[in-house]
């Protein structure tokens, strides 16, 4: 059983109706608190964040982080802090095996640790079997909930400091979007921007739409709102988030297309870069490879997941495009923007997967020439349709042809990659090079990784490089006098 913490209980009264309101309020209550166990202790209290998977979940860990140091959390590099969240990810079964092997060492540092709370979140929390698993095998979690209802994360700090219990918050669905809450940035400079949420598609291998909920636009002026806020802030660089961008607006009041927001969000005066993902083939219009063409803002890559280049795998994935579509689109976006960089994701092994399926996918790799791609074996996650199948492909067959892929991709990825040395380009400077503090790392509207000489003080700013030499996936490049 849970201890529960010492702390003088307020007395709460008139509790706002306005959600965003309601959530400042318990950011109050929890700043308290949190004032309250670090007087007993005698320090601050620490936190620690771990995020898996995307970038939405990278997302959301920024407003975790928000939320936590606005009640007075302090944030550390180390897991032995008095509170741990792990926002967690479920696309695929490793990731749920790699958060119960952690629990053990934290289970550890709580026994040490008084002040110690775990808090487990995000889509791995979505499955009933999993919550279950925790509530029999993992007593020593204070506090677990979902996607749906990250921004009650103050309310349920609250909840979770004055019980003895587990405290257990998990909505199977939701209307609501609450975005006007505190997030903390990892970069100053550039920041994503959830524009919707939830999926409709149903990929019968795909887990998402079971955790993250149908689709949910949010409405455009909130968009366009936060983005100026975040230009005024110091933002150059936004990426437009949702699991399936290309069908944004749809389920609006006042219906807008993907294409017609981006053209809105061109027009913020200070924003220089626009990037999105991720793309579904099937929503990809003529209208938004139009905005693209014209675009002096929209960065010049597009990750367009594959999956299968085979029709037939295709149909059994629910993809609701084949080979020939897929094909036509890439033909359409290199003839309106020529120097696109172009990624995907593949899945290798597929039940039913034969020899000449791969080969279909082989050859769709041969002819659009990626300029990388992400190669996954393909992960049975238990709830979706593809996991009942019979006709798994054995695991030797999958490896085998898992190699043979990931050589033709990276075989043609090293053909392309130096495209661009001589030439000078603008890069966008990220950080210090991890490796020698005599340079700087930034990255081309393509995406390309560039080093060069520079210090702090380019960070942030984009910056014309002229780009001398490419070794491998990345360039080494000289500030252009």
């Amino acid at each position: 059983m849970k201890k529960k913490m010492n702390l003088n209980i307020i007395d709460k009264k008139q509790i706002p109706q306005s959600e965003s309101e309601r959530q400042y309020y318990f950011m109050d209550i929890a700043k308290e608190y949190v004032s309250q166990l670090a007087a007993q202790k005698g320090s601050a209290l620490t936190f620690h964040v771990t995020t898996f998977g995307c970038q939405m979940n990278a997302r959301d860990s920024e407003k975790l982080v928000g939320i936590l140091e606005r009640i007075g959390y302090v944030e550390t590099e180390t897991e032995e802090a008095d509170f741990v969240i792990y926002n967690t990810c479920t696309v695929r079964e490793n990731a749920n095996n790699k958060v119960y092997g952690r629990l053990g060492a934290l289970c550890n540092y709580k026994k040490k640790n008084q002040y110690m709370l775990i808090g487990l979140c995000g889509c791995m929390m979505q499955e009933p079997a999993v919550v279950e698993k925790l509530k029999e095998s993992y007593r020593f979690v204070d506090l677990i909930f979902g996607t749906h209802n990250i921004y009650k994360f103050a309310e349920l700090i609250v909840t979770a400091l004055e019980s003895d219990s587990m405290t257990i918050d998990i909505w199977k669905d939701t209307e609501q979007i609450v975005e006007d809450l505190p997030v903390e940035r990892k970069y100053a400079f550039k920041s994503g921007v959830n524009i919707m949420f939830g999926c409709n598609n149903f990929c019968s291998y795909c887990i998402v739409p079971y955790v993250r909920g149908r689709e949910r636009s949010r409405e455009p002026k909130e968009i366009i709102r936060e983005i100026e806020n975040l230009v005024a802030d110091g933002v150059v660089e936004v990426m437009l988030l949702g699991q399936n961008v290309n069908s944004y607006g749809k389920n609006l009041e006042e219906p807008m297309t993907f294409a017609e927001l981006l053209a809105e969000i061109e027009k913020i005066e200070g924003l220089e870069r626009i990037r999105f993902m991720t793309s579904h083939p099937k929503d990809l219009s003529d209208e938004l490879i139009e905005v693209m063409k014209h675009s002096r803002k929209i960065c010049r890559h597009l990750h367009l997941p594959l999956q299968s280049g085979s029709s037939r795998i295709l149909a059994a994935m629910n993809r609701r495009y084949d080979k020939e579509h897929y094909l036509a689109l890439v033909e359409k976006l290199r003839a309106s923007v020529p120097d696109i960089a172009l990624t995907t994701d593949i899945i290798v092994g597929f039940p039913g997967e034969t020899e000449e399926d791969f080969e279909e996918t082989l050859d769709v790799v041969r002819k659009v020439r990626y300029d990388s791609a992400f190669t996954f074996i393909y992960s049975k996650r238990t709830g979706t349709p593809a996991a009942s199948r019979e006709d798994q492909v054995p695991e030797e067959i999958i490896k085998e042809r898992f190699d043979r892929l990931l050589a033709e991709v990276q075989q043609i990825a090293a053909e392309k990659a130096g495209k661009l040395t001589g030439q000078v380009q603008p890069v966008l400077i990220e950080e210090i090079n991890a490796q020698d503090d005599g340079l700087v790392t930034g990255r081309l509207s393509n995406n390309s990784v560039v080093h060069l000489p520079g210090t702090a003080e380019l960070i942030g700013k984009i910056v014309d490089v002229r780009l001398k030499e490419c070794r491998g996936f990345y360039y080494l490049g000289e500030l252009e006098k």
